[in-house]
Formats: structure tokens, C-alpha cells, sequence
């Protein structure tokens, strides 16, 4: 796992390698030096190559500084402009058009607000210029803590960042801001962070061993209602093919469970009310026998009806299994967080609940804002659950702090379905024998790596991720990520 700092973890890093015995100005000379390679590699060799690189008045600044004398060392043409002073505006435009490649060097992580006077102008004009530009930690206007930008903010081609990533370049928009991001070491040591990202050989993938039948990784799929059978079924498919032997969609009555009843998927019907909700006593009924499966799947398709809402309630505090919570199931539990504190009293495996934006909302009582990590800790402490918090830079909280942001989510992923996906991936690992953690950001990261195998971006539909589960943990299961930038 790489690791990832927040702005103050990086000014602690900082400051505890000074006292350790690094002079600030070698740390200064070895991220110039990291800057001076990479803009090597982006210009393809120094031969009659200019450079064109703004300075701030901080330590990010002296990094650029730093660059231009280990370009200008190496015969490449540099012009340099320093905030300051006063940016002649004209020289600026003339250099820029000339230029091969432009450096900003203005602001570190540690900026916050808007972009003014000089700043905005350069970054203004860096835009609307068809130079490639690199970005030195960070691009300046992009808020290191969030990824947020407030008016004009640089959007770089490639940012070079220095001993860790930092959490603005995981976010949008920074993330896009940034463009292709390169972690280089500077001697720092990041002591023991809880935010980190995961690499291909972080996962854990689904895998059958010699003696294993179908019961050994059994998994229980609970969702449907009137209208809503699709959802619980791709959730089924979708555990199926991520390391369940035997998958059961339990759904409301039994028409229901007898359209949903096709291929490998066993369907079961639960008691129904008349309008063809999840009843009240389903619960009884799922309890009874979950000790069957390894992992436990509730919410796809349920709807909102009390009677539904309650099973969902009982469900979720007594069963023994680890379990996924969404969709409807997340709405059930907004009316009481009770049943989840009764499984951690209980000595049960966490949940793992999986909210968007709008279900985070009604589960916290007041929106996610922009620090999404901070959010999803906080309701991960509150409820004594894993939280996956979905959305552009998804980010997996375990109650203590641990988490991950996954790198591999797109917008293609924004249609009617993945989310349910999403749910039988998890489930499907976590039958597989999976720790609930590392289900829920294992099957993050496949499940954005499905919509790339998928191929039918940005027309993708959520059975496209299912059909694409097989290629994705093939090309996975290799050590290497295929679609890695």
C-alpha cells in the first residue's frame, strides 16, 4: 500500500526529518533535482528545449527555482518568473509561447482559498496555452486537503509530488487538475500513516482451494421488491463471479423468486407483504439458517416499506455473518444506527455499509462536505462499521481510522446498477474468505477496473461490469494492473 498525507502530516514529515539532522535546504535540493528529472522526461532530452517556470515565495517555489538551474546546467532555455515581484505580463506570454514545457511552482499543499493578482493570471494563461505543464506537488489553486479549487487553479499535465501522495491529488477536481501523478523520495520518512492507496499486489482476490465445494464460500443475497427484482440479481451474478460457490437471492414472495430463478442463481422466496414488499417476519426466516453462508447481502431493490425497513433492522443486529449494507437497507438503518452498535456488542463481524452521497447524508445526519475521508472515519467510529463512501475518489473507513481511498472509480460508473455490483463483488469476496476490509476496498478496486475491461465507456450499463469480472481478475491475478496509467 503507498501511502497518502494530509497537508499537516507532510509539515509533521517535514519538520521531523529537519530535527532528525536534514538541512531544510538539502530536502529543498533533492525535490529541485526530482523536478529537473521529470521535466527531462516530458521534454524527451534537453536539446533545444525551453522551459518555462513560475516560482512562488515558499519552499514550493525554491523547488522550481532549484529545477531551473539544473535545466539551465543542462543547456535548456529557462525563463523564470517569481510571484514576488510584479509578473510582466507580455514577457510571460512571449516566454509561453515559445515554450516546451511550463513548471508551476507557486503553491504547495499547503494552499488554501482562491488564486489571485499574478497567480490567477498565470494560471489563466497556462490554460488557455498548448504547453504541457507540470505541476510541482501540487497544481496551485487545488486545495491540498481536498482536492477542491475555488476559481482559477492550474491544471497540469503530470504533477510530481515528494515522499507521499497527499490527499487533494486523490479528489476531485484535483485529481483531474493533476493529471498523471510521480511520487518521488527526498530522504522523508512518512512514519505510520492511516491513509493510504492500494496496489495491484495489495488485493485480495478470489481464489478456490483444492478441497473446496460449493458450500464452502455460500453467500446470501437479500433484496427485491414489486418492480425491483434486476437489482438483488445483478448483486447475485455479480458475488457468483468474485469467489462465491453458492449464491441464494432471497426475495419477497414467490413469483418474485421464481423470475428470478435462471442459471447458477438459486432464488428463495421470503415472506411478502401484499403489495410484494420484504414482510416483517422475512427476518426470522433469514436467521434461521444464515449460519449456511459465508457472507450476507442486504438492500438492492427493497424498497422503503416499515415492514421491510424493520426485517432489514434485525437482520442487520443479528446476523452472526459478515454482512453488506445498501441501498434501501442504508435507509432502514437512517431511522435507528442501533442494530449496528448490537452487532459490534455482539462480537460480530462489522458491516460494511456502502453509501453514495444522498444515503451518507441520511446516515450521518448532515452531508459528507468536502473532506471526504474525514467523513467517512467519522461515521465508521459512530456506527462500528466499515464505511465505503462512494463517489469520485471513493474512500473505505474502518472504525479506528485505517483507509483507503480507491484510485480506479470513473465517471462511466455513474448509471443505474453498479452499485449493486458493487455490493455483490464485496459479498462474493467476502465469502471467499475475505477479512470485511479487505473486501471492501479489494472489491472497489476491481469493480473500477471492470468498467475498463467492460470497454463500453461512457455508454457502459451495469451487467457490462459483470461480463467483464472474469477478464478483470485474470488480467489482475497476473501481479500487474493492465489499465494503470
Amino acid at each position: 500500500m503507498r501511502p497518502v498525507l494530509t497537508p499537516q502530516e507532510m509539515a509533521r514529515a517535514d519538520a521531523r526529518a529537519i530535527a532528525a539532522g536534514t538541512p531544510e535546504t538539502v530536502l529543498i535540493e533533492r525535490a529541485a533535482a526530482a523536478v529537473a528529472r521529470h521535466a527531462l522526461r516530458m521534454l524527451a532530452g534537453p536539446y533545444g528545449r525551453r522551459v518555462v517556470v513560475v516560482a512562488g515565495k515558499g519552499n514550493n517555489g525554491a523547488d522550481g527555482i532549484g529545477a531551473a538551474r539544473r535545466l539551465s546546467d543542462r543547456g535548456i532555455g529557462v525563463a523564470v518568473f517569481a510571484l514576488a515581484g510584479s509578473i510582466d505580463h507580455a514577457a510571460f506570454a512571449g516566454a509561453l509561447a515559445r515554450a516546451d514545457l511550463a513548471i508551476d511552482a507557486m503553491f504547495g499543499t499547503g494552499f488554501r482559498g482562491v488564486l489571485a493578482g499574478d497567480a490567477a493570471f498565470v494560471a489563466d494563461a497556462l490554460a488557455d496555452a498548448a504547453v504541457p505543464t507540470l505541476a510541482v506537488d501540487i497544481p496551485s489553486g487545488v486545495d491540498g486537503a481536498t482536492g477542491e479549487t475555488h476559481g482559477s487553479a492550474v491544471r497540469a499535465d503530470e504533477t510530481v509530488c515528494f515522499a507521499a501522495l497527499k490527499t487533494g491529488l486523490l479528489f476531485e477536481p484535483g485529481r483531474s487538475h493533476a493529471g498523471r501523478v510521480e511520487v518521488a523520495d527526498i530522504g522523508i520518512d512518512v512514519g505510520e500513516p492511516t491513509l493510504h492507496v492500494l496496489d495491484v499486489a495489495d488485493l485480495r482476490l478470489p481464489h478456490r482451494l483444492p478441497d473446496a465445494h460449493k458450500w464452502t464460500s455460500g453467500a446470501l443475497i437479500v433484496g427485491g421488491s414489486t418492480g425491483m427484482v434486476g437489482a438483488p440479481l445483478m448483486a447475485s451474478h455479480a458475488a457468483a463471479r468474485c469467489g462465491a460457490g453458492m449464491v441464494v437471492c432471497a426475495l419477497p414472495g414467490p413469483e418474485a423468486a421464481a423470475r428470478a430463478s435462471t442459471g447458477e442463481i438459486v432464488a428463495r422466496a421470503l415472506p411478502a407483504t401484499d403489495d410484494g414488499s420484504l414482510d416483517a417476519d422475512a427476518a426470522g426466516v433469514v436467521l434461521k439458517d444464515v449460519e449456511r453462508f459465508h457472507a450476507v447481502a442486504i438492500g438492492p431493490g427493497l424498497g422503503r416499506d416499515e415492514r421491510t425497513q424493520a426485517a432489514v433492522r434485525q437482520i442487520v443486529a443479528e446476523c452472526a455473518r459478515p454482512i453488506v449494507v445498501d441501498a434501501d437497507a442504508l435507509n432502514a438503518l437512517a431511522v435507528d444506527l442501533a442494530p449496528l452498535r448490537q452487532r459490534h456488542r455482539a462480537g460480530f463481524p462489522p458491516a460494511i455499509l456502502t453509501p453514495h452521497s444522498g444515503e451518507y447524508a441520511r446516515l450521518a445526519g448532515a452531508p459528507a462536505g468536502a473532506d471526504r475521508v474525514a467523513a467517512a472515519r467519522d461515521l465508521a467510529n459512530r456506527t462500528d462499521a466499515i464505511v465505503l463512501l462512494k463517489g469520485p475518489g471513493t474512500v473505505v473507513a474502518a472504525p479506528g481510522g485505517n483507509a483507503i481511498v480507491n484510485r480506479t472509480d470513473t465517471p462511466a460508473l455513474a448509471t443505474a446498477g453498479t452499485g449493486d455490483v458493487l455490493t455483490g463483488v464485496i459479498a462474493g469476496l467476502l465469502a471467499n474468505g475475505a477479512p470485511p476490509f479487505d473486501a471492501a476496498t479489494s472489491g472497489a478496486y476491481v469493480h473500477g477496473r471492470a468498467a475498463c475491461a467492460a470497454g463500453t465507456a461512457p455508454d457502459l450499463v451495469a451487467t457490462d461490469l459483470i461480463d467483464a469480472l472474469h477478464r478483470t481478475l485474470d488480467a489482475l491475478r497476473s501481479g500487474s494492473d493492465p489499465w494503470e496509467e
